[in-house]
C-alpha cells in the first residue's frame, strides 16, 4: 500500500529505551507501535473498547502478527503508524499497518494484525458484531 491508502495515523518519537545495541529500534517494539496505533484508531472512532467488553462479554484475541522490515528506524526518529481495517471476516478483523517517516512517503515497514472475536467466558469464537462492522464501515464511507 501507499501512504494515501491510510486515513488514520498515530505519531511516535523513538525513545532511547526502544533501541538495541545496533542503535536501531528493537524488532519487538514494532508490534508495540502497531498495538498502540490500533488502540488509538478505536479511540479516534469514538469507540469505548473497555465498555464494549464489559457490556458484551466479548473481546478479541490476537491470532496473527506479521512485520516486514524494510528500513531501520533509529533513535529520535519521528514516525507515524498508518492503520486501517483491511478485512472483516465472520469472526475476525484484519488490520493493515505501515510505519512511515512523519509526514513523508518513506516507509519503514508493513504489517498485518489479525484479531478473532471471542466470548470471554468460553473463549470460543463469536461473529464480529454489527456495531463494530458499522463503525468501520462509516469511517470508510466518510473517505469517499
Amino acid at each position: 500500500m501507499a501512504r494515501q491508502d491510510f486515513r488514520f495515523f498515530f505519531p511516535f518519537r523513538v525513545r532511547y529505551s526502544e533501541i538495541d545495541g545496533q542503535g536501531v529500534v528493537f524488532n519487538a517494539h514494532y508490534l508495540t507501535y502497531f498495538d498502540t496505533a490500533i488502540t488509538e484508531f478505536f479511540r479516534h472512532l469514538g469507540f469505548d473498547y473497555q465498555a464494549y467488553v464489559a457490556r458484551t462479554g466479548q473481546d478479541f484475541h490476537l491470532v496473527k502478527s506479521l512485520v516486514l522490515y524494510e528500513k531501520p528506524i533509529l533513535f529520535d526518529d519521528q514516525i507515524e503508524v498508518g492503520c486501517r481495517v483491511q478485512k472483516i471476516g465472520r469472526t475476525s478483523i484484519t488490520f493493515a499497518l505501515e510505519i512511515f517517516v512523519k509526514g513523508e512517503e518513506t516507509r519503514y515497514c508493513t504489517g498485518e494484525i489479525v484479531w478473532v472475536n471471542t466470548d470471554q467466558t468460553t473463549h470460543k469464537t463469536e461473529p464480529v458484531s454489527d456495531e463494530i462492522r458499522e463503525m468501520f464501515g462509516a469511517f470508510e464511507v466518510e473517505a469517499t
